[in-house]
């Protein structure tokens, strides 16, 4: 059996300061990030109702859950291993939901089973097996549907059941389409007023270094086919699938975000730290770009809404790129009960916790 339980454990003091590592790492004035866990080669999180952290991996095969203790440290508890590319992960009520690259797992009353975790449930959904791409994204809406990425298994192809995202009951029953056109979204979110499905897409690559622009959508109904593989960005037809097709036919990105940046996690700020200005404005973790001729993103992005539409697209956490030198790479953001924003980073092995202190202290 690939599940195996409670390997090892790791104790972490919160650092009241700025740790050496995060030296270069810069932020807007009142902001300041610190290092709050050690998770090797974290990805995905998902916050438990008792504010447990459960955080993925990709290439680790383990997942970990996070824990403070009554002294303000924390403890990292690896609690499953041996599995196959486990990348997505989410939470709900009381189960933990994780999805290796072709089959999804449901873990019962995860949080008052940390130490000896139970046998998984395997759900009875019908996955793509491909590893290009085959790193599930996963996470439940408002509709109490479980969302599920399935990425193109290629560069660029027009390949049936690929690159879309779909969903199901929680049960993996009723499994349908949701939206499609999709390259390879690693991060959606749901905004916390409309309840619209937002999600960021990897461009396609090997058409420049500059071209195509990455993606953040907006998905308001189910239905919505978003371009791919003959349009990109919503306005660049793809020189092989584009022929003959209309970009307009398409739904074109709310924001345009830096070509190769490789956006992953996005998340809509609902919490009451931070200044008002940044509420349900929009924060995007980018990996990093791979194939760039001089690299790019490798930090947290902000974008800024007017209604449903980009209107600014600026830098909020960066200094993990130094020239092109690579110190971190953010993967995915959560925003924790007190309002302070979460950042893993699988390069570094880190969660990372960026927090607003008052001006006047």
């Amino acid at each position: 059996m690939h599940r195996n339980f409670v390997v090892s454990c790791f104790l972490l003091a919160i650092a009241p300061s700025v740790l050496a590592s995060l030296d270069d790492v810069r932020l807007p004035p009142g902001f300041v990030i610190e290092e709050y866990a050690d998770v090797p080669k974290a990805r995905s999180l998902a916050l438990g109702a008792k504010g447990t952290l459960f955080v993925s991996t990709r290439k680790a095969r383990s997942v970990y859950a996070v824990v403070e203790n009554n002294d303000g440290s924390t403890r990292t508890i690896e609690i499953l291993d041996g599995m196959s590319t486990p990348n997505g992960i989410a939470f709900h009520d009381g189960d933990l939901y994780v999805a290796e690259i072709d089959r999804v797992y449901r873990y019962a009353d995860i949080e008052d089973n940390l130490d000896e975790v139970p046998e998984g449930e395997l759900l009875d959904i019908d996955l793509p097996s491909d590893s290009h791409h085959g790193w599930r994204y996963i996470g439940f809406g408002p509709d109490n549907k479980l969302y599920i990425s399935i990425g193109a298994p290629c560069n660029v192809c027009d390949e049936y059941g690929y690159a879309q995202i779909i969903r199901v009951n929680p049960d993996g029953t009723g499994r349908e389409t949701y939206a499609s056109g999709i390259r390879n979204s690693v991060g959606f979110t749901w905004h916390p007023e409309s309840g619209d499905l937002w999600f960021t897409d990897n461009g396609r690559d090997m058409m420049g270094d500059d071209i195509p622009p990455c993606e953040l959508n907006r998905a308001e109904r189910q239905g919505l086919h978003f371009g791919y593989p003959y349009c990109h960005g919503g306005d660049i037809a793809d020189p092989k699938f584009g022929k003959g097709r209309q970009c307009e036919n398409y739904t074109p990105p709310a924001q345009k975000l830096g070509p190769h940046v490789a956006p992953l996690g996005v998340k809509f700020y609902t919490g009451d730290m931070f200044p008002e200005e940044y509420r349900n404005q929009v924060f995007i973790a980018e990996h990093g770009s791979w194939n760039r001729s001089k690299k790019i993103g490798y930090r947290i992005s902000l974008v800024r809404l007017e209604g449903n539409q980009g209107v600014s697209y600026e830098p909020f956490a960066f200094g993990w790129l130094q020239g092109q030198s690579v110190s971190g790479r953010p993967v995915d953001l959560i925003v924790k009960e007190d309002g302070s924003l979460l950042v893993s980073d699988d390069f570094a092995g880190k969660i990372y916790r960026i927090s607003y202190v008052d001006d006047a202290n």
